[in-house]
């Protein structure tokens, strides 16, 4: 079997790495050619993964079937031609205006449409705002091929429930859902998909696959936007949003009448929400209802859930300000070091990374401002070091945003001698409040009250 997968970023290279390992398969990854990601092209096919942090199996599996040429990368699409499964993983962001930017989707359709045979099944695996399957890449494809749905050519919606850090694990182990335009759609999408996942495969129409896709994401949103909400009512009141969690998450899991179950599950505050597709979701269910909809739905719960997480950044900035009052310095005369760029911890996924956002916040308020992040190399247009002593040496204050395994070793005493004033500004609970304090540093905490939530301990009585 002949199979192209469009797009090799996160969800795209796993994929491909996991089809390319079944007996039988040839995989064909494509990657367009830019000044940014050209170099993709020659690293993968030198059995190398362009995804650093911890990614279990992932460089293993890939150096595999390189090695056993069952997958290779290219930039031309022409490869369509013979494909007999083409899946789509391209991105699907957002603009300014929280408007779905899809030229990429449109183009790579269009090509598709240009060069496949009849009888292909056609998967779209990116993110997309519910009815995008059916009102955009249909018709493009319809068109640009001569062919029809259901009748010369098959097409499904089947999103990837992906985390970085567990791509792999995730692609093979996770529940799968496959939309189909048409019942014969989705039976071939299933008998595909069953080559590489071992878990339940549930079946459903495309846009009720595009809704669940959304709708798990806006689910985490809005609970991450709860826990910060309270975080930031547990610092106005003078305790510790940790212990808080920690008594209303020791409810236990009572399967014995689930209608009456009093688990719950508080999400962990922090210093933002990042990531391709929380930061956006919600706007592409906003762009579906007023592009598709048949009636206007006002989303407020999750609109302002969305607001809310993106206010974090700007909340870390104020508690550097005030920790800097503290010490009696100003924010314009401060020298500030962020630590971690990544969005999630021991990763180098950087998209839609609250770090940024801070780092742009502080960069026009104060003297000057340096990122660490061990497993990015480089940013345009932001200052990044690999190196932890060069980026906090002679710092004001550090500004965590990011739980990499690398801060949870640090030693109080070393940082202290490195910094030229103590303050540590903790966006992802790395430190032990009281520690820092009684170690002589000006602490605050995402969620961290300054008056008894310093002094607390996590021993049930």
């Amino acid at each position: 079997m002949e199979i192209v997968v469009i797009g090799m970023g996160y969800m795209g290279i796993p994929l491909a790495t996991l089809l390319a390992n079944v007996e039988g398969f040839n995989v064909t990854g494509v990657q367009r050619r830019s000044k940014r990601s050209e170099w993709k092209i020659k690293y993968l096919n030198s059995g190398r993964s362009p995804i650093k942090g911890q990614e279990p199996e992932l460089p293993e599996l890939l150096k595999k079937v390189v090695l056993d040429g069952s997958f290779r990368v290219t930039d031309d699409i022409t490869v369509c031609t013979d494909a007999d499964i083409i899946l789509i993983a391209v991105q699907t962001p957002v603009d300014e205006k929280y408007v779905p930017q899809y030229e990429s989707l449109k183009e790579v359709s269009r090509s598709i449409g240009r060069f496949m045979k009849k009888g292909t099944l056609v998967a779209l695996e990116s993110t997309v705002a519910p009815g995008t399957t059916k009102y955009v890449v249909k018709p493009i494809l319809e068109e640009s091929s001569g062919l029809n749905v259901g009748d010369d050519f098959n097409l499904v919606f089947s999103y990837e429930r992906i985390t970085v850090g567990r791509l792999i694990y995730n692609i093979r182990n996770m529940p799968k859902i496959v939309g189909g335009f048409t019942h014969a759609c989705t039976k071939r999408g299933v008998a595909f998909y069953k080559n590489i996942v071992q878990a339940e495969i549930y079946t459903t129409d495309i846009i009720t696959a595009e809704i669940s896709k959304i709708t798990e994401n806006a689910y985490r949103d809005v609970n991450i936007a709860f826990a910060n909400e309270i975080a930031l009512v547990c610092e106005s009141l003078g305790v510790n949003v940790h212990k808080v969690r920690e008594i209303v998450n020791s409810l236990p899991h009572d399967p014995s009448n689930q209608a009456k179950n009093p688990y719950r599950m508080m999400h962990i505050p922090g210093a933002g929400v990042g990531g391709h597709c929380l930061p956006k979701d919600t706007w592409l269910l906003k762009y579906s209802i007023e592009t598709f909809g048949r009636k206007h739905v006002p989303l407020t719960l999750l609109t302002e859930s969305r607001l809310t997480n993106d206010y974090m950044p700007q909340h870390m900035m104020d508690l550097i300000k005030d920790a800097l009052k503290e010490q009696q310095l100003h924010l314009e005369e401060a020298r500030i070091c962020i630590l971690g760029f990544a969005f999630l911890e021991d990763s180098d996924d950087t998209r839609n990374t609250p770090a940024l956002t801070l780092y742009k916040l502080l960069v026009s308020n104060c003297e000057d401002v340096l990122i660490h992040d061990p497993y990015v190399d480089a940013q345009d247009g932001v200052m990044l070091t690999k190196d932890l002593r060069k980026a906090v040496k002679g710092r004001n204050c550090v500004a965590i945003v990011t739980r990499h395994r690398e801060y949870l070793d640090i030693q109080l005493d070393w940082l202290k001698s490195n910094l030229t004033t103590p303050i540590i500004v903790d966006g992802r609970n790395v430190f032990k409040p009281e520690d820092a304090v009684d170690a002589g540093f000006t602490y605050r905490g995402v969620g961290i009250g300054t008056s008894t939530g310093l002094s607390w301990h996590s021993d049930l009585i």
